[in-house]
C-alpha cells in the first residue's frame, strides 16, 4: 500500500455562535481538510485546524508546507509505516504540528479503512466505553454565561468548562454567576488561556474564586512559564492543568521532570497527530499525569482522531473535543449520545466526509500527486 495522491481542501467551518477565548475571537473557524487515495483506491481523511497563538501556524502557511514540502515527500511512502513517516516529515521541517497532524490522521484513517479496524484498535484497542462531554462557555457577560450554563446543564450535559482571562475581576464574577446559575454540584471547570500571565494574578484569582469549587483551573499563566505553574500548582488546593504550554515531547519532558501541572491538555493540532499524541499520553502516565484529549475546534475528522486516541488511553480521564457541536454545518458525521460520546466500530475514524458539503464548503483546492490546481 502506497500513498499516490494528497488532496488539500482549504474550508471555513461556520460557528452557530462566535467562540471567544482569551487571545482572540472566532466567527468561524478556518481548517485543511486532506484527502490522501493510496494505488489500491482506498482514501483517508485528515484536518488541520492552525491556531497562530498556540502553534504559529495560519490556514495559508499549512496549505504551503503541506503542498511544497510534506506531501510530495509523502507521495509512495506506505501509510503504516507511521515512524518513518513522522521521521521524514521531522527531516523535512521542524515544528509546523498542525500540517503534520493532518497528514497523520489522514494515515491513520485510510490504514484502518485498508484493514477494517477502528483506529483506536491500531492503538492498543478500546479502552472506555463513553465519555462525558462539557459544554464550553466562551467568554461573555457575567449574566450571560450564566443563562447559558443553566440552559446546557437543564439539556442534559453533566459539567461546564468556562473560558475566562480578561481580567481577575471580571472573570471571578463571571465564575461567580455561571456557580449560582449550576447549583453546587455541577463541576466547573475553568480555563484562562494563558490571560492571568503570571503566577501573582492567578494565586490572586484563585484566593477570590475559592468559595466557588471549581474543579480545576487550565493554563493560567504564560506558556513557557513553567517556573510560575510550579509556584501556582504549590499553593493552591484546586488541580492544575497544563495546555499551551505542552507541545511535543520537549515540553513534556519539561512537565515531567519538573511535576509542573496535576493534569496535562493533549491536543493533536499541538503535537503533530495521533501517533505522537500517544507517545505523550505514555510519557505523562509514566509520570503518574492524568491526560484530557483537548481540540482546536476541529470539525468531525480531526474531532473523532482525538476520540480515539483518548478511548484508547486508561490515563486519559477526560476529553474536550466539542467542535462539531458548535458548528453550523459540518463536514462529517461524528455522532454524539449528549451527554456522552461513544464511537462507533466503523474502520478508520468511523466518520463519513460529505463531499457535497466539503466542496460547498471549499474556497481552494490543491492536488499533490497528480494535476496541480486552484479553484476560487
Amino acid at each position: 500500500m502506497r500513498i499516490e495522491k494528497i488532496e488539500l481542501f482549504a474550508i471555513r467551518l461556520p460557528l452557530k455562535v462566535p467562540f471567544i477565548v482569551s487571545y482572540h475571537r472566532y466567527d468561524d473557524m478556518p481548517s485543511v481538510i486532506v484527502k490522501l487515495t493510496t494505488e489500491c483506491g482506498h482514501v483517508g481523511y485528515g484536518e488541520a485546524v492552525a491556531d497562530e497563538h498556540v502553534t504559529g501556524e495560519s490556514l495559508d502557511s499549512t496549505i504551503s508546507v503541506i503542498r511544497h514540502v510534506l506531501g510530495p515527500l509523502l507521495i509512495g511512502e506506505n501509510p503504516i509505516q507511521m515512524e518513518r513517516i513522522h521521521d521524514v516529515m521531522d527531516r523535512a521541517i521542524r515544528d509546523v504540528p498542525a500540517a503534520k497532524a493532518a497528514l497523520d490522521i489522514a494515515c491513520h484513517d485510510v490504514v484502518g479503512k485498508k484493514l477494517g479496524l477502528p483506529v483506536y484498535d491500531l492503538l492498543g484497542g478500546r479502552y472506555h466505553d463513553a465519555f462525558p462531554v462539557t459544554h464550553v462557555l466562551s467568554i461573555g457577560e457575567p449574566e450571560a454565561m450564566a443563562a447559558e450554563a443553566r440552559e446546557q446543564i437543564e439539556q442534559g450535559y453533566t459539567a461546564v468548562k468556562m473560558k475566562v482571562g480578561v481580567d481577575v475581576a471580571s472573570d471571578v464574577r463571571r465564575v461567580e454567576a455561571v456557580r449560582r446559575a449550576v447549583g453546587p454540584d455541577v463541576p466547573i471547570r475553568v480555563d484562562v488561556n494563558q490571560g492571568w500571565v503570571n503566577a501573582a494574578k492567578t494565586l490572586q484569582a484563585m484566593k477570590q474564586l475559592e468559595p466557588f469549587q471549581i474543579d480545576w483551573v487550565e493554563q493560567p499563566v504564560k506558556a513557557d512559564d513553567f517556573e510560575g505553574m510550579v509556584e501556582v500548582k504549590g499553593k493552591i488546593t484546586v488541580p492544575l492543568m497544563i495546555d499551551e504550554g505542552v507541545r511535543g515531547v520537549t515540553e513534556m519532558r519539561r512537565l515531567t521532570m519538573m511535576q509542573a501541572a496535576h493534569k496535562v491538555n493533549i491536543k493533536l493540532m499541538k503535537c503533530g497527530g495521533i501517533y505522537p499524541a500517544k507517545k505523550l499520553v505514555h510519557m505523562a502516565e509514566m509520570s503518574g499525569i492524568e491526560c484530557q484529549i483537548g481540540s482546536m475546534v476541529e470539525s468531525s475528522v480531526a474531532s473523532s482522531a482525538g476520540f480515539h486516541v483518548a478511548f484508547s488511553s486508561k490515563i486519559v480521564q477526560s476529553v474536550e473535543l466539542t467542535g462539531p457541536l458548535r458548528f453550523a454545518e459540518d463536514i462529517g458525521n461524528l455522532m454524539y449520545d449528549l451527554p456522552f460520546i461513544r464511537l462507533s466500530d466503523g474502520a478508520g475514524l468511523g466518520v463519513d466526509v460529505d463531499e457535497a458539503v466539503l466542496s460547498r464548503l471549499t474556497k481552494a483546492t490543491y492536488v499533490i500527486g497528480g494535476v496541480d490546481h486552484v479553484a476560487q
